[in-house]
């Protein structure tokens, strides 16, 4: 066991490589959104074009992450690690010089494979260099300053493109990079599996085709539908993959996924509860922001500061609630962790449109935030509970499953919101006393959600009465997206009660 501390100074640089390389990561994620309306315009491109410059790099973030944790196990974490940053540093910056849509869609694919090389990578280093006594506020730290960063993206991403064009967000990744290559060559410790001597060809193909089955038949539902044949095929073609994974890993002595890892109901169940508390945490980000900018008329920067106090406190209070964990153990924090966030966004459901920031979302945005801060490294540390030499697998599978949950939580909402929405609309246009013409005109764009636009022909008196239908309408569905995603949270309070029993030695 490693006697690195996050006090000592090579512990702290350790951790601000991670943190750092991690950070670059998620941000990406979430600050290229914001950009999006104003590289369409500057690149001529269209829709579908804009939409694979965010979901070309979640695919191949979500595809990839789970096999390179396993070949950090391999062929060397710190190699791995170090490689990822590479290749984000230079897609990085060939994304900025990009001068049309289809060298921006190939760079930011290309970045995706740096991201998944960076993150499990991260994890598994600090799992491995830290001692058991203190690595649950290193993964604390790790999540609270990592994640921090990348929810602050709409807010930085809004004033660089504001001010310096949508290619400084790329810019931004550079310095950090080479900042964060130079402390993980330099104070990093090189670890591995020493037992692997072969590379699971068979199993890395199959979890690849299954992940990005699965993920691109989610990401393309808004445009294809369930009923397409190309959805219904990529989701079949990733199933069928997943199944032919499971029964691969059985049979090869050293398999990519080793699944005596699921023996432990503490990884079992850390991994389960993260399914269901990410589902929730994306579906609520996805549709609070929706909320902010289409139903209350706020800014994208204003939007940013009104998810500043959930930010604040699971960056500031992540580490803490790792010091906890370390010494009562992961069962407490991770049961009440997930219920405080419930209650969080049980609070939520609650505002209508013209609702009063401080009354009706801080209070639950305050829960949500302190919840997250409890349950992040107890949760982490959990799913990580496994020999040394499996620690990259562990990694890759436990940031898999989290990513995976974004994903379900953006279509399967979408479609549940989008559902009640029409509904809503439609009956509530009936009562409206707009023409006939005038409902046409705005129940031909419901795919928009709250983004509908209402046309300039209107008068004054019927653009008042589109709003107030649009807006009930998508409060409707709005709140359904948040009862879901508070019932998930308890969900996973309860998974946690029945699955974690450690107790610190």
């Amino acid at each position: 066991m490693s006697n690195i501390t996050t006090k000592t100074l090579e512990g702290k640089l350790i951790l601000t490589a991670t943190i750092l390389a991690s950070g670059m990561a998620f941000l990406d994620g979430s600050v290229v959104n914001i950009a999006i309306p104003t590289i369409q315009e500057k690149l001529n491109a269209t829709l579908t074009g804009i939409q694979w410059v965010v979901n070309g790099y979640m695919l191949m973030l979500c595809a990839l992450i789970l096999i390179s944790g396993a070949l950090g196990d391999r062929f060397g974490r710190k190699r791995i690690f170090s490689y990822g940053i590479v290749v984000f540093i230079v897609t990085s910056f060939l994304c900025s010089i990009s001068h049309t849509i289809l060298q921006l869609e190939i760079f930011r694919v290309l970045q995706g494979i740096g991201g998944a090389m960076m993150v499990p990578g991260s994890l598994s280093i600090i799992n491995i260099s830290f001692e058991e006594s203190v690595r649950g506020r290193a993964i604390g730290l790790w999540s609270g300053f990592a994640g921090g960063v990348a929810a602050l993206g709409p807010l930085l991403g809004g004033w660089l493109v504001q001010t310096l064009g949508w290619q400084s967000i790329f810019y931004i990744n550079i310095p950090l990079g080479l900042l964060a290559l130079f402390l993980a060559i330099r104070y990093v410790p090189e670890t591995r599996n020493h037992e692997s001597t072969t590379i699971d060809i068979l199993g890395t193909a199959l979890i690849f085709v299954s992940l990005l089955g699965i993920s691109y038949g989610l990401i393309m539902v808004p445009d294809f539908g369930w009923g397409s044949p190309v959805i219904i095929g990529s989701l079949i073609i990733g199933v069928v993959s997943f199944l032919l994974f499971i029964a691969a890993e059985k049979r090869v002595k050293q398999p990519l996924v080793p699944f005596t890892i699921f023996h432990s109901s503490l990884v079992t169940g850390a991994n389960l509860a993260t399914l269901f508390l990410y589902f929730a945490l994306s579906g609520n980000l996805f549709f609070l922001v929706l909320n902010f900018q289409q139903i209350q008329h706020y800014s994208p920067i204003i939007a940013g500061l009104g998810m500043l106090p959930a930010i604040l406190l699971i960056t500031f209070l992540s580490g803490t609630g790792g010091t906890i964990a370390d010494k009562i153990g992961p069962r407490i924090p991770m049961i009440i962790g997930p219920f405080i966030v419930s209650i969080g966004m049980a609070l939520l459901v609650i505002p209508g449109n013209n609702a009063n920031y401080f009354i009706y979302f801080l209070p639950g945005l305050v829960l949500f935030g302190i919840g997250m801060s409890l349950v992040i490294a107890p949760l982490t540390k959990s799913a990580l509970s496994v020999e040394s030499k499996y620690s990259g697998a562990a990694s890759g599978v436990n940031n898999a499953v989290a990513r995976v949950a974004g994903l379900l939580a953006v279509a399967l909402l979408g479609v549940i919101v989008l559902g009640f929405f029409k509904g809503q609309m439609t009956d509530r246009m009936l009562s409206s006393q707009l023409t006939k013409t005038e409902q046409q005109q705005i129940m031909i764009q419901q795919d928009k959600l709250g983004g509908i636009q209402i046309p300039n022909n209107f008068n004054d008196f019927t653009k008042m009465r589109a709003q107030n239908v649009i807006e009930e309408s998508f409060i409707y569905g709005y709140r359904w997206a948040m009862g879901i995603n508070a019932f998930l949270a308890l969900l996973s309070a309860v998974i946690s009660f029945f699955t974690i029993h450690y107790k610190k030695k």
